[in-house]
């Protein structure tokens, strides 16, 4: 059987994360979304929020499961046993960070791989922090999140 992890903050999940999910889905039999919990970050949504909303979105696919993340990634694929990373990449400066993490990863654990995805065109300009911004000041995020994270976010940002 062929599983992977796809980590992220997901903060929120975005239609671009969504797509490389999906996609990585079709490939692998198992795809484990792990939702970072850092505590030294400081994120919009709580783990609890994040973890739900993507779990709505994916409830059906079974070959999907979401869990949290509180240690290093390593660590965690290590204590599954898998050995698979997959990352998704938006331009070269996506891919120079992620292959420097890559790299990292490797260091940590030589069993790692990381399979970069590229993502969609249609995605290619989706960036997590961009879209709370545009929601904060009631732009239109329709068209980069599912209707489920676009409902979350104006929760967390009200018209005054």
């Amino acid at each position: 059987m062929l599983k992977a992890v796809f980590p992220g903050s997901f903060d929120p999940p975005t239609l671009g994360h969504l797509n490389i999910i999906e996609r990585a889905a079709h490939i692998f039999d198992e795809l484990v979304v792990t939702v970072a919990e850092n505590r030294q970050k400081k994120y919009l949504f709580s783990v609890e929020e994040r973890v739900g909303m993507i779990r709505a979105l994916v409830q059906d696919r079974g070959n999907i499961s979401v869990e949290v993340c509180d240690c290093l990634i390593v660590e965690f694929m290590k204590s599954r046993g898998l050995n698979l990373l997959v990352r998704g990449v938006r331009g070269t400066d996506d891919f120079s960070y992620e292959f420097e993490l890559s790299m990292m990863n490797r260091s940590l654990n030589p069993r790692i791989e990381t399979l970069f995805m590229t993502t969609d065109p249609a995605y290619f300009v989706l960036r997590s922090s961009a879209i709370k911004e545009l929601a904060w000041f009631q732009g239109d995020i329709s068209g980069m999140v599912p209707p489920l994270v676009e409902e979350a976010l104006r929760r967390k940002f009200p018209v005054p």
